[in-house]
């Protein structure tokens, strides 16, 4: 079923309007790359939430920069602050002293969050977030994980706004940013 949910979500990630504020999202408490707890409301600015794992070969990395270049032009262009966030979906490696160094290579205004088993699934369910461990070897340490890549808009207060697909353009991902929170209340 869940795999069902992240399909619709990925299927809706061009016009977000077919998934409700409310379907989406939601209170959290994980960790972030300092070692502190941190909630939804910690950011006190809008943020772009992404789940990903810190030894993905390619798509995690390049998503991440592709945040970092948005959430630049956005400040530069608009004045428009915008926090990234990347929550792993492999807690078991990407811990707070780890995930510190990952986010920092991409921006220092990064912010790393993990947390327990519990706390990952708590918080992909919320999001309709598909993730799988998939091994690669004959050690239980040899494995990938499998997810979707899709990036969420959330307001200063952690409320969800607006959902994008992995191959929506950085312009258009900018001018829908800009749009959405120019409807939010001040």
């Amino acid at each position: 079923m869940k795999w069902l949910m992240a399909l619709l979500l990925a299927a809706t990630a061009v016009s977000s309007t077919a998934a409700t504020r409310t379907d989406i999202g939601g209170p959290f408490q994980l960790t972030n790359q300092n070692g502190e707890r941190v909630t939804e409301r910690s950011f006190g600015q809008p943020a772009l939430l992404y789940f990903g794992f810190m030894t993905c070969p390619a798509i995690c990395p390049t998503d991440l920069a592709k945040m970092a270049r948005i959430s630049k032009q956005l400040q530069q262009q608009q004045g428009i602050t915008l926090r990234p966030v990347f929550v792993t979906i492999d807690p078991e490696r990407d811990t707070p002293v780890k995930l510190k160094a990952y986010v920092n290579y991409f921006s220092s205004n990064f912010v790393g969050l993990t947390g327990s088993a519990q706390e990952i699934t708590h918080i992909t369910d919320i999001y309709h977030v598909y993730y799988k461990k998939v091994p690669t070897g004959d050690k239980p340490d040899q494995y990938m994980m499998d997810h979707s890549t899709i990036l969420f808009l959330l307001d200063s207060q952690g409320r969800y706004l607006k959902h994008f697909g992995r191959g929506m353009d950085e312009k258009e991902i900018e001018r829908q940013v800009v749009a959405a929170l120019a409807d939010e209340p001040t």
